[in-house]
């Protein structure tokens, strides 16, 4: 799997959850899905993202990665 889809999957899945968590035990849960909303926001124009550092320490590549190393071969 691509190391954006997971990036956008992961961001989804804190926003609902937090939503969620937020109907069904404190509103506070909301304060969550702006830290998600600022942090997306920021990296749309820095391309730095806390989530993405640690899955490229992992070993998933980007697309831009998977794209070059397709044309050296």
């Amino acid at each position: 799997m691509k190391l954006e889809r997971i990036l956008r999957g992961v961001g989804g899945f804190f926003v609902l959850l937090s939503v969620l968590l937020s109907q069904m035990h404190n509103r506070y849960w909301l304060i969550f899905t702006v830290f998600v909303g600022i942090n997306l926001f920021q990296s749309a124009f820095s391309n730095r993202c806390p989530l993405k550092f640690v899955l490229e320490k992992v070993g998933f590549k980007s697309c831009e990665q998977q794209v070059a190393e397709a044309k050296r071969m």
